[in-house]
């Protein structure tokens, strides 16, 4: 296995970051799919956080919860715990939306994405508003009937 080309990496954030500040709903949704393959790159999740709370347009909200969703580790799930305590009621409606379409669907993903934010909501590093958003992604995630499960 090869080392991570840091270099590369930061150059391909630092474009997705330029694409998400346009004025196109597309070309920010296309930067939020993008950088949600690197939530883990601190100058990524700012903007991961401003994709999500999208004030123009939830069509961008909607792509970018679906994206950290789908990444579905630490990192993804503390930018949609922030969100989900800043959101408006028409970007909450949007998260869940996200929330239901990427974890509805394997129980076993849905207890993974249980577990992280419980660690997240129990984190005490943890800034309070993601602790909180932790609590209630749990919540919420705790409440889906995913539609595929593997028999015991």
């Amino acid at each position: 296995m090869t080392a991570v080309d840091d270099a590369a990496r930061q150059a391909v954030v630092t474009a997705l970051v330029r694409l998400a500040a346009s004025p196109h709903c597309d070309d920010r949704a296309d930067a939020g799919r993008g950088l949600a393959s690197f939530a883990d790159v601190p100058a990524a999740r700012p903007v991961l956080l401003e994709l999500v709370l999208d004030p123009a347009d939830t069509f961008v909200t909607q792509e970018t919860a679906e994206a950290l969703f789908r990444r579905g580790d630490a990192a993804a799930f503390a930018i949609m715990s922030a969100a989900v305590v800043a959101a408006g009621d028409e970007q909450a409606d949007h998260l869940h939306a996200a929330l239901l379409a990427v974890q509805g669907v394997y129980e076993r993903e849905r207890d993974a994405a249980v577990k992280t934010c419980r660690e997240l909501a129990q984190d005490p590093a943890q800034p309070a508003e993601v602790r909180d958003g932790a609590a209630a992604l749990v919540a919420d995630l705790t409440a889906l009937r995913p539609s595929l499960s593997v028999p015991n």
